[in-house]
């Protein structure tokens, strides 16, 4: 995907590096942050093409995040991951926010799918 930049943000550090090495498999240039917080810093930083983000975390949720994100840096494309049935109906209901709504577990392959059609 020539260079395009993914920023990670999930606070369970076996699903944030499985997601950023499967990423990084597909030729994208990823950042895996640990929460919000430091997904905002990153963004301070430098600019992202997409956002993957978990939706429960501590402190800044991952809905929380994607509001900022979609205001702050509206050409950040926006896509959130949730193990949780009740967290992704929440998400579904913020089409506006979300590009993406990915269920865990998922494979290799399907996250490093559905990134690059949302980012084509």
């Amino acid at each position: 995907m020539g260079g395009k930049t993914i920023l990670v943000a999930d606070d369970e550090p076996s699903v944030r590096e499985f997601v950023a090495r499967a990423l990084g498999y597909g030729g994208f240039d990823v950042t895996p942050v640990a929460d919000g917080n430091a997904a905002l810093a990153a963004l301070a930083e430098k600019p992202f093409d997409l956002l993957l983000t978990d939706i429960v975390m501590p402190d800044l949720d991952g809905i929380a995040l994607a509001l900022k994100v979609s205001k702050d840096y509206p050409k950040t494309k926006i896509v959130m991951m949730s193990g949780y049935a009740n967290q992704r109906q929440r998400a579904h209901n913020l089409d506006f926010l979300a590009h993406e709504v990915i269920s865990k577990p998922f494979t290799l392959d399907d996250i490093v799918t559905r990134v690059k059609a949302v980012l084509a």
